[in-house]
């Protein structure tokens, strides 16, 4: 600015400030601007040229001795054998003999139920079974008299048989006598006409005098007794017609007889049997009435509940009062532990772990309530059975335990860890080393312009740095390239026993590639056996460097499969089993 005084019409001097006028601003400053950037820029890549000039490894000597692989689970302790003590019988709680933590002995009273009702039923079943005895000796004693009856009749028709009999042979012997008779009047018959003619002619010589008077009285005599003679035949004829007619009359009456005898058998019989089926049913009905006997009996003894077993009392669910139903599904009122010296750990293993689960692998757990105290045990069982779970398979796998201190409680949960397989006397790295990517560079910086073993001109010059960046850029896959080829970018996963890959090892502080077949893998390291070249225990296997997160090649965070090929998906340390496991 500027002042400017000049004289005013009205004889004053008057005082002007004058701006000056602006100058047009010089862009030397756009000029300074870039100079800097220039400069930083600069400095950045020495600066990061430097860094990688001094990388950092970090490194894990290689070990030698024993690896386990192993799988996770958590459970339940249980006791190995527990026994739910119910009633078969309704009724109320009078008495209880046993608490929690109770030690019964086998057939030591638990608790009573009121008896009342079942005695009573009892003494009403044991009453009905009286009666039954009773009516069963009154039908013993009536068909007891059926025999006899029977007896009597088929005496009586065998008495008539007989009768019969007697009779028919005199019939017989009549119808033989009027046989007889009738030959005596015909020869009587004969006699008389030979009398009477004798007679006549005597009668008529006598007359001319030819014959003595004697002679014919004589004759006459005998006409007189053949007259007599024939008389006599027929009354011995009618006789025996008469007998033989009280014959037939027997005989009609005997068989007559007979058929009423047997006939009263047949009565006899039937009412003997059925006297002696109404005995049958009186002994029947004995038995039915024994048995519900049998039945109150033994419901009366259920009202004494017992220890069928040795051990100690874990749960009591009754109380004295409480109503029990003994229905369909029977009460439980106790629950005992036979040996809480013996418990059995459920473990509930996954579908991928299962398959490397056996009998007898060994089993480490702890308890919450001991966190300081590592329990050990074996497998003694892998059930087939499987549980599913929104949709996640598992199987039960069984573990018996010790517990002869006691420590062990029905119902803690243990986490656990199971030795599934073990290798003595392996080479032993870190899984870190596996995923691990050195620097673009590390060749010219390590081996002095020499490629290590493996690698092609090609990778050699990918890896050359390109101006203004630390690592050369990615390929078409997205990954940072690697001097050493596409040793760990590879589809997902994890580690697997039986995969080749390779690890980078530090000699004398050059950095080389070691091919190497994986044995063994264990939760944080892997067996190894080197495919080429060797593993010592002097050597020190690379895990990581000073590049960070971000420079690590994907060795932090990475999803990649650090061996290449497929992966398989593993719990609890990868694999199936390795070798010598």
């Amino acid at each position: 600015m500027h002042t400017l005084e000049r004289p005013a019409t009205n004889g004053q001097v008057s005082t002007v400030i004058l701006e000056a006028p602006r100058r047009r601003r010089s862009r030397w400053w756009f000029v300074a601007a870039a100079i800097v950037v220039i400069v930083a820029i600069v400095a950045s890549v020495i600066l990061v040229r430097s860094r990688e000039s001094a990388v950092q490894y970090t490194t894990v000597p290689v070990q030698s001795g024993s690896l386990a692989q192993t799988v996770t689970a958590s459970g339940t302790l249980n006791p190995q054998n527990t026994i739910s003590i119910g009633t078969q019988v309704s009724g109320t709680i009078s008495e209880i003999d046993a608490d929690f933590n109770s030690h019964v002995k086998k057939g030591q009273i638990l608790a009573k139920i009121d008896p009342t009702t079942l005695q009573a039923a009892l003494d009403q079943e044991q009453a009905s079974l009286a009666q039954s005895e009773a009516q069963a000796q009154a039908s013993g004693a009536t068909a007891g008299g059926g025999p006899a009856a029977i007896a009597a009749a088929q005496a009586q028709a065998q008495a008539a048989v007989a009768s019969a009999r007697v009779a028919e042979a005199t019939a017989n012997a009549s119808n033989a006598a009027i046989a007889t008779a009738q030959t005596n009047v015909t020869k009587s018959q004969s006699a008389l006409v030979l009398a009477q003619q004798t007679v006549t002619r005597d009668n008529q010589l006598l007359a001319q005098g030819y014959i003595a008077q004697s002679q014919a009285d004589t004759d006459k005599s005998t006409e007189i007794g053949a007259q007599a003679a024939l008389d006599s035949a027929r009354t011995a004829v009618t006789q025996s017609q008469a007998q033989a007619q009280a014959s037939q009359a027997q005989i009609a009456q005997a068989t007559a007889q007979e058929s009423a005898s047997s006939a009263q058998a047949g009565v006899s019989d039937a009412t003997a049997q059925s006297q002696a089926a109404t005995h049958q049913a009186g002994i029947a009905a004995i038995g039915i009435q024994q048995a519900l006997v049998k039945t109150a009996q033994t419901n009366l003894q259920h009202t004494i509940i017992t220890s069928p077993v040795d051990g100690t009392v874990i749960s009591r669910q009754v109380s004295v009062g409480q109503t029990v139903a003994a229905s369909l599904q029977t009460p439980t009122l106790f629950t005992i532990a036979e040996n809480l010296g013996k418990m059995e750990l459920d473990l509930a293993v996954g579908e991928p772990d299962i398959g490397r689960v056996a009998s007898g692998d060994t089993v480490a757990f702890t308890v919450l309530a001991y966190p300081n105290r590592t329990f050990t045990a074996r497998v003694a069982q892998v059930r087939q059975n499987p549980t599913t779970v929104s949709n996640v398979v598992t199987y039960t796998v069984v573990v018996y335990v010790d517990n002869a201190d006691g420590a062990l409680r029905p119902g803690m949960t243990a986490n656990a860890t199971a030795t599934v397989a073990h290798v003595d006397g392996a080479t032993i790295v870190p899984l870190a080393a596996f995923t691990y990517t050195p620097p673009a560079g590390a060749i010219s910086r390590t081996r002095r312009g020499n490629r290590p073993p493996g690698t092609t001109g090609a990778s050699q010059s990918s890896a050359a740095p390109q101006s203004g960046s630390s690592a050369p850029q990615s390929q078409s896959s997205g990954t940072s390239a690697s001097p050493w080829g596409a040793t760990n970018a590879s589809s997902g996963g994890a580690v697997t026993a039986g995969a080749t890959g390779r690890i980078f090892v530090l000699r004398g502080g050059t950095l080389l590639p070691v091919a190497v077949k994986v044995g063994l893998v264990g939760a944080t390291q892997a067996s190894v056996t080197p495919l080429r070249g060797t593993l010592s225990a002097s050597d020190q296997v690379v895990t990581g460097d000073n590049r960070g997160a971000s420079g690590a090649g994907g060795s932090r965070g990475s999803t990649s499969n650090p061996l290449g090929g497929t992966q398989q998906r593993g719990g609890g340390g990868g694999g199936g089993r390795g070798p010598g496991g």
